[in-house]
């Protein structure tokens, strides 16, 4: 059995574990502390995968300063708005729903940015995105045990701002970035995310990583198996021309993560989180159908 046929789903699942991930490492760490160990480990870890492998380094100071200037926002903000929501109470399944409204997002920003317009489908998909969202998180809202609305919606809130900086970062990233070697790239982008996470740490937390075997675990897992083993999936997946592949696999991100996240604490399956994760996922899958259609087998 090949790796071309098992490598989308494999990327998805490493993915989806992210959210698991940041919710562990709640328990054992200040989550802009723990990121800024992980981006510093990681712009390591790419650093010396590109000094084996001799990839090449941008030319110019403007994309250096480009790729920092993405990192700020494709890690920085994003990771750092997320894992402070789920430190802060966000279930991990809530938030890996509210991943899905990326896509939603950036095809909600392409007629400003890039001058794309919207089909009829993709804006009625775009609706339906964000009814499903709020289908989702409405138990957390309503809950009696968070009637102090600062306890729930604040933290939704700024796991909702992390999405928004995700997409801008895409944007950026293919408005800018479009050439270049990934690996040097992805260095450049993981030092940007520490330049933004290290102060943040340094003024609000206390530095607290307990130093324990489930510590360095999830510290483990997220350099090599989130940082390094989906990025280079991702770089695989270009190489080999299956991109697309693993885009239609995102649609299974939400209920991975609801899952995942039920095995691991037990979050329950309620039946909003159901049925907002069916609603979303159609919705995202309707908002990106017309340009799946449109690629030719040579752009996959």
């Amino acid at each position: 059995m090949s790796l071309d046929r098992f490598a989308p789903a494999v990327f998805v699942f490493l993915w989806s574990t992210g959210w698991v991930v940041a919710k562990y490492a709640a328990l054992h760490s200040e989550p802009f502390t723990f990121l800024s160990i992980r981006y510093a480990l990681s712009a390591l870890a790419f650093l010396a995968l590109c000094l084996v492998m001799r990839a090449q380094w941008p030319k110019s100071r403007a994309t250096w300063l480009r790729a920092i200037y993405s990192g700020f926002f494709l890690h920085g903000f994003y990771l750092g708005g997320l894992w402070w929501a789920i430190a802060n109470g966000v279930p991990a399944g809530i938030s890996g729903i509210i991943a899905a409204l990326q896509p939603l997002l950036t095809a909600m920003a392409a007629p400003f940015l890039v001058g794309e317009r919207l089909q009829k489908s993709q804006q009625f998909g775009l609706g339906l995105g964000f009814i499903g969202i709020a289908i989702a998180i409405s138990p957390k809202l309503l809950d009696p045990a968070t009637s102090d609305l600062s306890h729930a919606a604040v933290p939704l809130a700024i796991n909702l701002i992390a999405m928004g900086s995700v997409t801008y970062g895409t944007l950026y990233q293919k408005k800018h970035l479009q050439s270049g070697d990934l690996r040097s790239i992805a260095t450049l982008q993981y030092v940007g995310a520490l330049i933004l996470t290290l102060p943040l740490s340094l003024i609000f937390e206390q530095q607290h990583f307990d130093g324990s075997a489930q510590a360095y675990g999830a510290l483990i897992w997220s350099v090599f198996g989130l940082s390094m083993g989906g990025v280079g999936l991702l770089l695989y997946l270009i190489r080999r021309g299956q991109v697309s592949r693993a885009a239609s696999l995102i649609y299974l991100m939400p209920p991975a993560v609801a899952l995942e996240a039920f095995i691991a604490f037990g979050e329950p399956l309620t039946l909003p989180l159901i049925l907002g994760t069916v609603v979303v996922v159609t919705g995202v899958y309707l908002t990106n159908r017309r340009a799946a259609e449109r690629r030719t087998p040579a752009e996959a």
